[in-house]
């Protein structure tokens, strides 16, 4: 790593680490940066060329670091390394003031980011059912059995789960918890813009049914800085990588009754 990297480490408070052509589990840690309006370095973005990816990759392979990360996304803070989504999202929502200051309600969105992580990784599964090493093309029978099961009983279960808290919420603000806005409600909103274009055709027929999750994605989407990074070119599209894929094939149209 040449003298000026070394440097942009020491001085900048915050830089994100994951694939540059990708949403992914990334994309939550920058909703999260985004909304709260600080600046950090979206590493394989911000670079061209090999160092886009050679600061991460060297990281990765540094057997030497007392607390290595096992993948990305990963943040760096000054000297400290934090790993997984929800372990980020939980480190960073105190500091950039994007979770409440009561140690229950911190707790709780936690637990709900742990939720939507195990979420995601069932919509991982839907079409890579068999292992990540194989591609979609050599798992695509299996993923035609996955799938329709995910949507008809998985979807519902996870979304009633949502909508219950959000109704629950004594608030009425429409946030998941207390009067504002924090981190996983952001990470619910990526959950649904993804869903929504994964399975078009399941998520028209089945959103209908969630009306306090229809109204969250509404309002995270008009949130003044979320509303202008959607429309930025650092939100790129999704594509078929990634936790988020259209396979028209594996569309299916299911309601919560079935």
């Amino acid at each position: 790593m040449d003298k000026n990297a070394a440097k942009k480490i020491k001085n900048n408070k915050y830089r994100l680490y994951y694939w540059p052509t990708i949403q992914g589990r990334g994309e939550a840690i920058r909703l999260a940066f985004e909304h709260a309006g600080v600046e950090y370095i979206d590493v394989a973005r911000d670079y061209i060329g090999e160092e886009s990816s050679e600061e991460m990759v060297s990281i990765l392979a540094d057997n030497d670091l007392e607390r290595p990360p096992f993948a990305p996304p990963f943040l760096r803070d000054g000297e400290i390394i934090i790993a997984q989504t929800a372990a980020i999202l939980q480190y960073l929502g105190p500091k950039i003031d994007i979770v409440s200051d009561k140690l229950a309600d911190q707790v709780f969105a936690h637990q709900i980011q742990l939720t939507i992580c195990d979420f995601l990784s069932e919509i991982h599964d839907t079409h890579h059912p068999i292992a990540s090493e194989l591609y979609y093309e050599d798992q695509v029978v299996e993923a035609k059995r996955k799938a329709p099961l995910f949507l008809k009983f998985r979807i519902p279960k996870y979304f009633h789960y949502f909508e219950t808290i959000l109704s629950n919420n004594t608030c009425r603000s429409g946030w998941l918890i207390g009067n504002s806005l924090s981190y996983p409600d952001l990470s619910l909103f990526q959950l649904v813009e993804g869903l929504k274009y994964s399975f078009p055709k399941n998520f028209t027929l089945l959103i209908k049914e969630y009306p306090f999750l229809i109204k969250l994605h509404d309002k995270v989407r008009q949130e003044p800085r979320i509303s202008a990074y959607l429309k930025s070119n650092r939100r790129i599209d999704f594509n078929e990588m990634g936790v988020f894929r259209y396979y028209p094939e594996l569309d299916y149209k299911f309601t919560s009754k079935g």
